[in-house]
């Protein structure tokens, strides 16, 4: 659930300023200290909702104030009072459930254990009780076992005997029963009766342990020995029992030197440090494969993708000739050699968070696996020949500049032979069926919106997904029928962030917000409805506050773009304001993130500060720039080799939309943001000089070849092949063109944005003897700062930064 990144953010001390925020007056002005203080005085959002196991309660999470401890909450659906559970009837609570195909039993992991339900009874057995955190319970196909991991390590409950027993075995090393002898071992044999003897005794006890597993079922299985140059990655093992997949990498590889994040300020008093994140192209990401396990034959099959469509292509051809014929020309042969393309491209199948992954089908009988190209260019979905022991691509995914994190879910309908999947590749997030054999469908066609966290019904009858079809900024709830129709919008709240559907399909609950509101719970009818609201966590002291309805309005590009859509914070009189005002532009984080929506925005403390400056006498806009989620696979495209470049159109198009509309003065905007949004004010400044009157950039990556790979690969290939991209996308390539104020601001401690890069591109200021620039560290912050003495310390320099140079009329 995307917006529930929230519980992170407002996970911070309590503060004096906090009670005095929670009893100001409603009508009291704004203050620094007020919008800056602890915000459990705003409220806490409700967080990771699940079904009870009978389907009668909703159990959810709250952050405590003043610490990040969650405790759990019990509801009653039908309208009864929340609950928060003590530890006494925490021993008594559900977990998250799953059931097996008759619907007889259900199964769920509380604190790290696993527990068996009996439906018709209500009987429940523990099953594990270890000191290891146990996972991933799902029912055997026929019903009589209960299956779960610890780590990669699969163990079988059988409900007939309570017996655990493990699914397999996997040796990571050499056999050494099966150990070939060398010459002189050989000689050895050939030379001394005994010892052929002894070898001969070895030999018989190893097939008699063979043939007892495969004769005595009470006995545990033999282990599959896998060598010691792969490690296990990922595991899944079939409702059938009969198959294993094991997803591996190569045993040693090397992660890449990794930088280091210095502690000036610790519990010891010591100076500490601690290894961070590899820098981009240090070392792409470990190669991995594919094995196949029959546990019944006890046989092993590595299951090849090199006949996956499109693996031998190269689709950084052009840019790779390009990088190695300037290398080979200035004498550089060995760096152009390092750059050959490979025979067959490496792939991942474990992609934790963005897809990824393996999907058995209920009966067991067929298996999906997602694989992406290392370059991330191409994601392919493929099933699995048993009897040629083989890969078989049922869906090829090409992008031009990388496959998107999101919109990567997949698994199959009930019938077990038809696969679901969600895909880009009409231009937008779409559904799509296709059954082994056959094409694939799209499933409730439309025009440009996106369809996100699809969920299959018990029945299989239905579909339910999140969608923003009314507006890029609107998400509500839809279904649509498995086998195509329709798409019935369910929920009318506009600002939806995620749902559950109750175990026999009747009932949806949904997790929803606004502007002002972090996330709450409600349920209503799965077929639509009146929704019946379960919570309201909400501060009296925030909801009495008179707070700016962000508009939502459309910026006119004069790139091509089309619109961008942004939300405009200004006074409830506009005819009243001065005909030339101030205006701040604030840009959102992360860049594939949207910021313009009807649901609660991940910028709490930020957009507290937009009000703030309207009451200062600006104006503010936020824009959701080419790059931003929620328009399409092209918007998302658009800054591919190119970060800072089309964004800065959009703002400088926000700028002008201000001074057209809303009659600010062009010489009198400001601009702001963290991380990513640091990056853009970085560059607004820099390759925008004179356009705005002064930016605060915080926590911001200042160079993109120090960042990681995962993301910034992915937008600018790997420097090495693509090192103009780097330059053209980096901040400190343009410092020599400072000359507006410019306010830099980071966390020592940060492990994601080094700091370094905002020192790096600070020292660069010195050396080129630039003006006007500044820089505030934070020794004990990270990237998403926590606590509220610096966030006032933060935002009182961008407001002084502001309200010196933005705001006077020279």
């Amino acid at each position: 659930m995307r917006r529930l990144l929230l519980a992170g953010l407002i996970a911070f001390t309590v503060l004096p300023a906090a009670a005095m925020a929670e009893q100001a007056p409603a009508t009291a002005p704004l203050t620094m200290e007020t919008i800056m203080a602890s915000p459990d005085w705003i409220g806490q959002a409700v967080e990771s909702p699940y079904w009870g196991v009978d389907g009668r309660n909703l159990y959810y999470a709250l952050k405590r104030d003043g610490s990040s401890v969650r405790d759990l909450y019990r509801v009653d659906p039908a309208g009864g009072a929340a609950t928060k559970l003590d530890p006494a009837a925490m021993a008594q609570a559900d977990g998250p459930a799953v059931y097996d195909r008759a619907h007889q039993h259900a199964a769920f992991v509380l604190h790290g254990d696993v527990f068996l339900v009996d439906l018709a009874s209500g009987r429940r057995v523990q099953v594990t009780r270890t000191p290891q955190r146990e996972s991933a319970p799902q029912f055997s196909a026929d019903g009589h076992a209960l299956q779960f991991r610890d780590g990669n390590d699969w163990y079988v409950y059988d409900l007939a005997s309570g017996v655990t027993s493990p699914a397999a075995i996997l040796k990571f090393a050499d056999n050494p029963q099966t150990k070939q002898p060398d010459a002189l071992a050989a000689e050895q044999l050939r030379l001394f009766k005994t010892l052929r003897e002894i070898k001969a005794d070895k030999d018989a006890e190893l097939a008699r342990k063979k043939a007892l597993e495969q004769a005595d079922p009470t006995r545990a299985p033999l282990p599959f020995w896998l060598g010691d140059k792969v490690a296990a990655v990922d595991t899944e093992l079939s409702p059938d029992g009969r198959w294993m997949l094991v997803i591996t990498k190569p045993a040693h590889a090397d992660d890449g030197k990794a930088p280091d994040v210095i502690h000036y300020v610790t519990d010891s008093g010591y100076t500490e440090v601690q290894k961070a994140r590899t820098y981009v192209g240090r070392n792409d990401p470990a190669p991995q494969s594919l094995l196949l396990l029959d546990l019944s034959a006890h046989k092993i099959w590595p299951l090849k993708t090199d006949g996956l469509p499109g693996i031998k292509e190269d689709p950084l051809k052009a840019i790779r000739a390009q990088t190695v014929a300037a290398l080979e020309k200035a004498g550089k042969d060995d760096q152009a050699k390092a750059l050959k393309a490979p025979a067959v491209r490496p792939v991942t199948m474990a992609n934790e968070g963005s897809g990824g992954g393996i999907v058995w089908s209920d009966d067991g009988h067929e298996a999906a696996v997602q694989l992406r190209a290392i370059d991330n260019k191409d994601r392919w979905i493929a099933t699995v020949d048993f009897d040629k022991h083989a890969l078989v691509t049922q869906d090829h995914l090409h992008d031009h500049a990388w496959i998107n994190w999101s919109f990567n879910d997949f698994g199959w309908l009930k019938d077990g032979r038809t696969l679901w999947y969600l895909s880009e590749a009409s231009g937008w997030s779409r559904l799509y069926t296709k059954s082994l054999d056959g094409k694939a469908r799209e499933i409730a066609g439309g025009s440009k919106f996106e369809v996100s966290q699809p969920q299959l019904s018990a029945d299989g009858k239905w579909f339910y997904l999140l969608a923003n079809k009314v507006a890029p900024y609107s998400y509500d709830v839809y279904r649509v029928p498995s086998d195509g129709g329709t798409l019935t919008r369910l929920t009318q709240y506009q600002g939806v962030d995620g749902f559950a559907l109750s175990p026999n399909g009747q009932q949806l609950a949904v997790l929803h917000s606004a502007p002002y509101m972090l996330d709450q719970l409600a349920v209503q009818n799965a077929a639509g409805g009146t929704p019946r609201e379960l919570t309201n966590t909400m501060k009296p002291g925030f909801t009495a506050r008179h707070w700016i309805e962000p508009k939502f309005v459309q910026v006119p590009s004069s790139h091509g773009a089309g619109v961008v859509y942004a939300k405009y914070y200004g006074p409830a009189n506009e005819t009243d304001a001065p005909d030339s005002r101030p205006a701040v532009i604030f840009i959102h984080g992360a860049g594939y993130l949207q910021d313009v929506s009807m649901q609660e925005t991940y910028y709490i403390h930020e957009q507290m500060f937009h009000n703030l400056l309207v009451q200062q006498g600006y104006v503010v806009l936020d824009m959701d720039y080419r790059g931003s989620a929620g328009y399409g696979r092209d918007w998302r495209d658009a800054i591919y080799r190119n970060m800072g470049h089309p964004e800065l159109e959009d703002l400088l198009d926000g700028k002008a939309w201000l001074v057209k509309h809303h009659g600010v003065d062009p010489k009198r905007v400001g601009v702001y943001g963290g991380s990513y949004g640091g990056f853009m004010t970085e560059m607004a400044i820099l390759r925008a000089p004179g356009q705005f009157a002064a930016g605060a950039a915080l926590r911001a990556p200042a160079d993109w070849m120090t960042y990681n790979h995962e993301y910034t690969a992915n937008i600018l290939n790997d420097p090495q092949l693509d090192p103009e991209a780097y330059k053209t996308s980096s901040p400190i390539e343009y410092a020599a063109n400072l000359q507006d104020p410019l306010l830099i601001e980071h966390g020592l401690i940060d492990d994601n944005v080094m700091a370094s890069d905002s020192i790096r591109l600070y020292q660069r200021f010195v050396e080129l003897h630039k003006k006007n620039f500044w820089i505030s560290l934070y020794p004990l912050e990270r990237h998403g700062f926590k606590h509220a003495d610096d966030w006032y310390d933060e935002y009182r320099r961008i407001d002084e930064l502001f309200n010196t140079y933005v705001k006077p009329v020279h």
